[in-house]
């Protein structure tokens, strides 16, 4: 059976196709409209067995549905960071998608059913509600501090208090900015108290959301907001692979780890380099484990766990990071065997 290798460079209108063989030959290139009919076709037109790649992005989900009844295999691969040398076309892409493809150097992103996609577009749907509100409670408080109007806590946001605070303002088109935010604030708690409604609803409906809310720090949101990200804990074959996915592993950066001592090779013994956290990550994971690990520090066992890192010298932010990292290892581990949080097996 001919294997042909496609590499796709998708835009919101127009897609551009090469298809080279298994020899790296260039079979055909083409542009067609991105369009779920039109795709469909000309992959299912190529004959023998066709693997396709192409970037993740806003339409990659999609793409990967589409294409995925009649290709092979579907790589949806993020090249974020590499490098490339030359022009930049869209041409040009494509045929290195599809080269990359055919040598087995892409790097497999996750795409997962559409049930959990289904689930993740209501935690972003929660999340986004969240962060206009954190924007519009900020562009309030920016109004009062422009005139010099001390208004620092919460209060300023209360509905009982917000006629005197809007008095202060001694213009009348700034009392109506304000006024415009205040009404903006009230549509979007009323959106956020939906939001989570439907999403703690539909988290429920996971067997492993009864395990996760067990575990200190894990609460309904962080719960949710785990089961929609990682959709999977077989996605991992280890914890190391979680932290590196959440921003919790460490970046590490050597040269010249070996030297030749009386004719034989041996590794040198030398304190490696360490440059941060790993700088990819998925972002909700990150909030969601390290804002674990701060309230589980509050409580016990982490409590004394956390204490006793810090009189061992270590500083605060990284036994802080310690315990993230912990947290994230005991959900993966009771997500996968479907067990129970136990106290005694983590003291041991």
């Amino acid at each position: 059976m001919e294997i042909k290798y496609v590499g796709i460079d998708v835009h919101q209108s127009t897609c551009l196709i090469v298809v080279l063989d298994s020899n790296g030959q260039t079979i055909s290139e083409t542009v067609i409209a991105t369009q779920a009919e039109m795709l469909r076709a000309f992959i299912s037109g190529l004959g023998g067995a066709v693997h396709v790649a192409f970037e993740v992005g806003t339409q990659s989900a999609w793409l990967y549905e589409v294409l995925k009844p009649v290709a092979n295999s579907i790589t949806v691969c993020d090249v974020h960071g590499e490098k490339r040398r030359g022009s930049k076309t869209d041409r040009i892409d494509a045929r290195w998608l599809a080269r990359k493809l055919r040598s087995g150097e892409l790097k497999a992103v996750y795409q997962g059913d559409r049930n959990i996609r289904r689930f993740r577009d209501l935690a972003h749907a929660y999340l986004s509600t969240v962060r206009d509100m954190t924007r519009v409670m900020n562009r309030i408080k920016a109004i009062f501090r422009s005139w010099g109007i001390p208004c620092s806590g919460a209060g300023v946001y209360y509905k009982r208090n917000r006629e005197n605070w809007i008095k202060l303002l001694p213009i009348a088109e700034s009392q109506l900015r304000v006024g415009l935010s205040y009404c903006q604030l009230d549509l979007l708690r009323e959106q956020k108290k939906e939001a989570k409604k439907i999403f703690l609803k539909e988290a429920r409906r996971y067997p492993v959301d009864r395990i996760f809310r067990k575990i200190p720090g894990f609460g309904p949101i962080r719960t949710a907001l785990t089961i929609s990200v990682i959709g999977t804990p077989h996605r991992f074959r280890r914890n190391r692979q979680l932290w590196c996915y959440s921003g919790l592993a460490i970046k590490l950066d050597t040269s010249a780890e070996h030297e030749v001592i009386a004719g034989q090779i041996w590794k040198k013994r030398k304190r490696t380099n360490t440059r941060g956290l790993t700088p990819d990550y998925n972002r909700i994971l990150k909030f969601v484990y390290k804002g674990a690990a701060q309230q589980a520090i509050r409580k016990e066992p982490f409590r004394t766990i956390y204490r006793k890192k810090i009189e061992k010298g270590i500083r605060p932010e990284m036994a802080l990071l310690t315990i993230a990292r912990r947290l994230a290892t005991i959900s993966l581990v009771l997500w996968k065997r479907g067990e129970a949080f136990n106290v005694a097996k983590l003291l041991s």
